[in-house]
Formats: C-alpha cells, structure tokens, sequence
C-alpha cells in the first residue's frame, strides 16, 4: 500500500510510451536522485525542526514542500542543461521518477518509525503523498519543458514557474481539511489525470515532430548538397563568412550544416522504428559521424558557432537527437568493446 502505487505508475508510464524517449540509465539515475534527494529532506528538516521550533503541522504546510520541492527539482537542471529532455512526455517520465525515488524512501523511513500503525494510513501515504510528490516533480519538468521549447531561456528560469505550481499544489495538499482517505481519493484521480493528459498530448507531439520534420530534414538536405546552394540566402551568407573567418573554417561549417541534417533524419528514423518495436542498432557508419561532429565542433570554434546559429535551420528541439544517437552509439561502443 505504501509503495505499490507510485511504483506501478511509474511503469505505466514507460510502458505506454510508444517511442521509449528515456532511456533504462536516466531513469535509474532520476529514480536515485529522488532518493537522494528524500534522505537530504530527512536531514534538512530535522536540523530546521530544532532552528525554528516549529509544530509539526505548521511545518508540513510551509516549509516541507518548499524545501522538498526544491531538492526534488535538483536533477531536473541536470538533465535539461545537458538537453538530454527532448519532449514533454520525456519530462513527465523523469519528473515523475524523481518524485517515485522520493517517495519510496521517505515512505520507508514511515514504515520503519511507524511499524504499528492501521492500515488506512498506509493507503494515505502510497495513494496520496506518494502520488503527489511524483506528479508535483513531474509538472515542474513539463512546465520547464513547455517554456524552454517556446523560448531559450536559463534553465533554472525555465523551473521557477513550475515549482512556484508544485509548491502550491504540494502546500495545499497538506492544508487539505477533509479526510486522509478523501485527500488520497483526489490525489488519485486528479494529479495522474493531469500527467496522462500531458502525455498524450506529448505523443501527439512526437509524431508531428518526426513526420513534418522528416520531410522538411530531407528537403533541407537536397538543397544544401545541391548545386544552386550558393544562389539561396542560406549559401549566400556561408560566403559572407568567408571575410571573417579562413575558408577551411568556412568549410567545415558548411560539413556540419550537412551533417547536422543527417544525424536529424537518422534520428527520426530511429524513433519512427521504434514506434513499431524496432530498436536500429548503432553502426560504425553513426560512430564516425559522431565522432566527426565533435571534430568540426572543435575545429569552428565557439566563435564561428555563434556565427553559424543563422544556417541552423532545424528547431531547438533537434538538439536533443544528438543525445539521442550518443545514448545509441554509446551502447554499440561498450557491446563492441567486450568482444575478445
């Protein structure tokens, strides 16, 4: 009672997601991270408990979700600075991990200090608490997801409105005046309805992205390795570029313009078959051209890449297909690297 349901929820949630964006280790980590993060709650309340001297009640209503919201939202400025969040499904999967890693441990520090309660309150802790704090963390995560796809802006901008959202939430959870039993019943039926409606909307989403996105990738692809490509706009100012920068600069520029559209559209490919069941094994043809990008990476310079953020005509979001197709090439380097 006290850790099935956030748990079973949880694997709904990666069981229904058609296009397995999360992937087995940044699931794992979330879930440790909300560990983590639950038993530097322990810590921190226990220390703030004999610094203010507050009741327990008032304590629970203002300061717990202030300061367990904020450390549950710590992982959350990691994964998305490191752009490894591509949609708003992934979002919910992680923020939702975080706060079941969150709950787990905190509702087994309550089994261990209150072995001999009824059974009612367990019902509480693993259809109420447990569900609010994963689905608290999880609106933080869309919510930051949603405004950074909109606008680039700091990461931690982008989490102030969620969590101001989850705190409130959290708070007034605690506030509840009607009985456990009903604040469980509404954290049940609610909060997860909130997470599903996200998600399908997410997937609805995802296959916008990879069908229009698809065709506009290989569109895009045709005309950079065309012949007429210096006439358009997009040629005419890489040759602009050549007054500032040395043409084996310009050169390169214009090879990761090109190879930028291809990781793109194997990306895509790459969900599309997943979508199906298909999981597209990594090849040296993927590594190569990894290990290429990080090359021309280094040879433009961060210079020559602010200079080249005009020419990137793929969306924000197309930045996380590279996430994707490392996560991918990474695997097939440790399979390789176990053959004798």
């Amino acid at each position: 009672m006290a850790l099935l349901p956030v748990s079973t929820f949880l694997l709904a949630l990666v069981l229904v997601d058609s296009f397995k964006l999360v992937a087995t280790p940044t699931l794992l980590r979330a879930l440790g991270a909300g560990a983590l993060a639950a038993l530097a709650a322990t810590w921190l309340h226990g220390w703030l408990f004999d610094v203010t001297g507050l009741a327990l009640e008032p304590f629970s209503r203002y300061v717990a979700p202030l300061t367990e919201e904020t450390l549950k939202a710590g992982f959350l400025v990691y994964v998305f600075w490191r752009r490894q969040i591509g949609f708003l499904v992934d979002a919910a999967i992680v923020g939702f991990a975080i706060g079941a890693g969150f709950a787990v441990v905190e509702n087994l520090e309550y089994l261990r200090a209150f072995a001999d309660e009824g059974l009612w309150l367990w019902v509480v802790r693993g259809f109420g608490t447990a569900l609010v704090h994963a689905t608290t963390t999880a609106i933080v995560a869309i919510v930051a997801k949603a405004l950074l796809e909109r606008s680039s802006r700091h990461v931690v901008c982008a989490l102030w409105p969620g969590w101001v959202v989850a705190v409130v939430l959290h708070s007034a959870f605690n506030h509840a005046r009607v009985s456990p039993i009903a604040s469980a019943a509404l954290g049940l039926l609610v909060l997860p309805a909130i997470a599903l409606a996200v998600f399908s909307r997410s997937e609805k989403a995802t296959r916008e992205w990879m069908g229009d996105g698809l065709d506009l990738d290989v569109e895009l692809l045709q005309l950079v390795t065309s012949s007429h490509f210096g006439t358009t706009r997009l040629g005419q100012y890489l040759s602009e570029l050549k007054s500032r920068f040395a043409g084996p600069i310009v050169a390169d520029m214009f090879c990761l313009l090109r190879l930028d559209l291809e990781l793109s559209i194997r990306a895509k490919g790459m969900l599309m078959a997943r979508e199906e069941g298909l999981e597209l094994p990594a090849d040296e043809t993927l590594l190569a051209q990894l290990a290429e990008r990080a090359y021309l990476e280094k040879s433009i310079g961060r210079t020559g890449l602010i200079a080249l953020r005009p020419l990137q005509v793929t969306a924000g979001r197309d930045e996380w297909h590279q996430f994707l197709l490392r996560q991918s090439g990474a695997r097939r380097v440790r399979w390789w690297r176990r053959d004798p």
